[in-house]
Order: structure tokens, then sequence, then C-alpha cells
């Protein structure tokens, strides 16, 4: 089991995925009890573009860092079942409906995957912090019933007094509040208010599917050529 879930921990680094962790969610889906988690950076040559908003640049990087992330899990979940293990990857970037209406939310959290493995924490602008990267990554989530023990740590809040991605936001969906481990998203976050903003301001971009604007201003990450080491 260890020796199966290494193999797919050096495929992903070594097709670039920049950080690999594991973790036992309590609410997996389909009785699959072991989520591994992949981090894929973004380029910050394409971030530091983004501005008032997205730019088209940057809605092509989104999408392919999504693709890539879907190809990856793809084929660690290919390798799980050739060795006789279930395997469920969650799409990178989807939404839900019920009855009819948008949810804005996955079939589950890579978010709350990734801060159940220890690789990061949430940030008052409701994005994953990543404990190198900031929010300039896109994470990929996959369930299997390979078994694995884990005691990852659970990150604290760590965007202390900054209010930046609050003040920035054009939506005013950032509500400033703190984060911590079971909040939920609507005391930090309203999703709804971001969705119509992007509809109503940059559908010329991505058919307003993508913003970043919280992204580009959150101080998370920007230093990072020497902390990148600890991930190798």
């Amino acid at each position: 089991m260890e020796r199966i879930l290494q193999e797919i921990e050096k495929m992903c680094r070594e097709s670039g995925v920049a950080d690999v962790g594991f973790s036992r969610p309590e609410d997996a889906p389909a009785g699959l009890g072991t989520a591994i988690t992949i981090v894929v950076p973004l380029m910050d040559a394409v971030v530091e573009e983004i501005e008032d908003g997205p730019t088209h640049t940057y809605y092509h990087h989104y999408r392919t860092v999504n693709a890539f992330l879907d190809q990856t899990l793809l084929k660690a979940a290919l390798l799980l079942q050739k060795e006789g293990w279930r395997a469920l990857p969650i799409p990178a970037s989807q939404t839900l409906y019920d009855g009819g209406e948008r949810t804005h939310m996955g079939r589950y959290s890579h978010k709350k995957a990734a801060v159940l493995a220890g690789l990061g924490t949430i940030g008052r602008s409701c994005l994953f912090l990543h404990r190198v990267y900031g929010p300039r990554v896109r994470l990929g989530t996959l369930f299997t019933d390979c078994p694995l023990d884990t005691a990852a740590e659970i990150l604290p809040f760590a965007c202390g007094g900054c209010r930046r991605c609050a003040e920035a936001c054009p939506a005013g969906a950032i509500t400033g509040a703190d984060w911590r481990p079971g909040v939920e998203r609507e005391v930090l976050f309203d999703a709804h208010r971001c969705n119509d903003y992007m509809l109503g301001h940059f559908m010329t971009v991505g058919r307003g599917a993508v913003c970043g604007i919280c992204m580009r201003v959150c101080p998370a990450g920007k230093s990072r050529k020497d902390a990148a080491k600890e991930v190798r």
C-alpha cells in the first residue's frame, strides 16, 4: 500500500506537480477513505498581469492548469485501479446544480482535503493558502480505498490583520472574517455576489468565469524562490 502511494507521489512530482499530500476525511465520498491532494503553482508572470480584472492569458492559464490536474489525477487513478484499488478523481473545476440553482460548489472541496493533508490553510479571501506558494495554486483531489495512515497537522489561520483581499475585491464578496476549522464558507465569502460581479463585468474574458484580483494582491507566497525548496 505504501509502495503504490509512493509511486503515485513520484509520478506526480516528475510530471511537474509541486506538492502532494494525503488525508483521511471523515466525509470522503463513495466509501473511499483516502484523499490524495496535488498542488500545481500558477505562473507568477501570468498572475501579476491581473490588475482591475482577469486577462485573457490568465483565463487560458487557469484552464490549462485545470486540464493538467485532471490528466495527472487520471494517471494516478489508472495506476491505482491497475493494482486493484478503487479510485475517484474529483474534477479540478466543476460547479454542481441543486434544483436548477447553481451551488458554486463541486463534488468535494479541494481546499478541505488540502488543509487536512497539512499542505496549507484558508485565507481571509476564502482561498487556499499553500504553505509555500500562497494562493497562487490550483488543487486536485483523488479519493481511493487504498488505506493510508496520516497524522497531518492542520495549519492555523495565517492572515493576521491583513485585509488586502477584502479591500481589493470589487464585488465586496469577502467579509473580512477570520477562518477557523469548521467555519462555513458563507462566513468568509459570498460566492453568489462574486459570481454575479464576474458575469456583469468580465464577460469578455472567459465569459465571466474568472477574476483573480484577491489572489493577485495577497502577499502570501510572493517571495518564494528559496522557500520552494522546502517542498522538494
